[in-house]
């Protein structure tokens, strides 16, 4: 099962990052379950400097951007 999670305080580009990856984990058939966190403390606990950020399976795949869904899927796919 993926473990995905999405980093961040709640900008517009950090809900779009959410979105994106429980769209992406639907279209792709895979088990998996989408967490948000949203506390300086978690920023921390990845050293996560920019939001929003995007963790797979414990790898911090992504930091102050959004992905296309293509991409998405693809980190998704290998992942598991």
């Amino acid at each position: 099962m993926l473990e995905i999670k999405v980093l961040g305080s709640g900008c517009p580009n950090c809900i779009k990052l959410e979105k994106l990856c429980r769209e992406a984990l639907i279209e792709s058939g895979l088990d998996g379950k989408v967490e948000k966190l949203t506390t300086q403390a978690d920023f921390d606990r990845y050293g996560i400097w920019m939001t929003p950020a995007l963790i797979i399976n414990e790898k911090i795949l992504l930091q102050g951007k959004l992905p296309t869904k293509n991409t998405l899927l693809n980190w998704m796919k290998k992942a598991n």
